[in-house]
């Protein structure tokens, strides 16, 4: 045991009255009780894992490679936005309701790596997103604390690089930043993209730029330069297929350097990452999605 002089006091009420904090903190008091802190969770890091063979993270059954982290909630999930269907299009899959903003998080942390999913999306949207392009996305490399996009810990997200998923721009990036407990600000990810020259869209010939804070996103390179935030948007180059058909993301993660593919074509590519492994979120963001594969392959040398 510690001793008394070094232990540190008990929150106080005042400390967690807010309705979002009073939430947060019954739902990690309830997980403690019932010792069903997950393995991966903060507080619990595990060694990076470098895949030596495939790793099935859905395994068609359940979430058991998975904790679930929502806004406010933590890691309770009383509105089952997340589940295993038995049979979509023919076979299980995870849908993910998209009511509650917050993710699927591995329980373990990655690194060198080739990421292959499949993804549709529903026909259900929710506000704030209701009539807004259908939106979701994989959190790479999550550095931190669950719900570290917000200085109290409360967030949906993770101090992370994005592959994210939205209607007519599915493959963009976005440097997702992350606090720090007694940080006064937060930091970001930092990567190089080629880019075409006066936009932030990859362009395989383009101009090399560095991104980070104050320019943390990278457009998917077929995206249309008129696209708008509304639902069902689709551009004339798109290389997402139309809704309630299936995609097949994969992104190739060796060390720093990132390759993001939908569907066969390579649609953006990053370098010199500072980040280089940490745990995988799979996002719910206001619109109903499915997964029916989810698999990290070794990197071949």
């Amino acid at each position: 045991p510690l001793p008394v002089s070094s232990m540190q006091p008990p929150l106080s009420l005042p400390q967690i009255q807010s309705p979002r904090r009073l939430r947060l903190f019954a739902s990690m008091l309830a997980v403690f009780a019932t010792g069903l802190w997950p393995a991966g969770a903060a507080g619990a890091e595990t060694p990076t894992v470098t895949p030596r063979e495939t790793v099935v993270l859905f395994n068609g059954k359940d979430l058991s490679n998975f904790y679930t982290w929502i806004a406010g909630q933590g890691l309770q999930d009383p509105d089952r936005v997340f589940t295993v269907v038995d049979r979509i299009d023919g076979a299980p899959a995870i849908r993910m309701t998209g009511q509650r903003f917050g993710g699927i998080i591995t329980k373990e942390r990655y690194a060198h790596y080739r990421l292959v999913a499949e993804f549709r999306w529903g026909h259900v949207t929710w506000e704030p997103r209701k009539n807004r392009t259908r939106d979701s996305g994989i959190l790479l490399h999550c550095q931190g604390e669950e719900g570290n996009y917000n200085p109290d810990f409360s967030a949906a997200w993770m101090r992370s690089v994005e592959y994210q998923f939205i209607e007519g721009g599915t493959g963009d990036v976005i440097l997702v930043r992350g606090h720090d407990r007694g940080a006064k600000e937060p930091t970001y990810p930092t990567v190089k993209a080629t880019v075409t020259p006066g936009t932030k869209r990859w362009d395989p010939t383009g101009k090399l730029e560095q991104f980070g804070k104050g320019k943390n996103r990278v457009d998917a390179g077929y995206k249309d330069p008129n696209w708008k935030d509304v639902l069902g948007f689709r551009g004339p180059r798109d290389a997402e297929k139309p809704v309630g058909e299936w995609n097949q993301v994969e992104v190739i993660c060796d060390g720093g350097n990132l390759t993001y593919l939908l569907n066969g074509v390579k649609v953006n590519e990053l370098r010199d990452g500072s980040f280089t492994e940490g745990k995988i979120l799979f996002q719910s963001e206001g619109a109903e999605l499915f997964f029916r594969k989810i698999e990290l392959h070794p990197l071949r040398k």
